[in-house]
């Protein structure tokens, strides 16, 4: 059973390690009894952040890491997705839905995240990223 409170993952910035997350997310849902649609959005969200901090966070360096953290209260899942690399502005990112940005092939991540998750916040000049999940 997971824990209350539990750091999870400590993994190096390749995508191999993404499968490792599926797995951490799959543990989460059984054990917290998250309902289908819940378990989607929680799997594309902390995806798509675990996604971004390897390669835009940490610039695909295999020597850098990614810490994936978990927190349960009784009412929300939080995820924690931590980078090594510079940070950003998320405030200043161009927004996706606009028709100059509509045949861009990325640019969607933090967009996505945030329409997925109850909640999102960014927090360490963005290299911290807080996911919650109403389960």
């Amino acid at each position: 059973m997971i824990p209350t409170k539990y750091q999870t993952l400590k993994i190096n910035s390749t995508t191999k390690n993404l499968r490792l997350i599926e797995r951490l997310i799959d543990d989460v849902c059984e054990v917290y009894n998250v309902n289908e649609d819940v378990y989607g959005n929680m799997l594309i969200a902390v995806t798509e952040a675990v996604n971004n901090a390897i390669h835009h966070g940490n610039q695909d360096d295999p020597d850098k890491y990614v810490r994936i953290g978990f927190e349960s209260d009784e009412e929300v899942l939080v995820f924690s997705i931590i980078d090594e690399g510079k940070g950003f502005d998320p405030t200043s990112l161009p927004d996706p839905t606009d028709p100059a940005n509509l045949d861009k092939v990325s640019g969607r991540g933090v967009f996505l995240m945030s329409n997925l998750a109850d909640s999102i916040k960014f927090e360490d000049n963005g290299r911290k990223v807080l996911l919650g999940f109403r389960g």
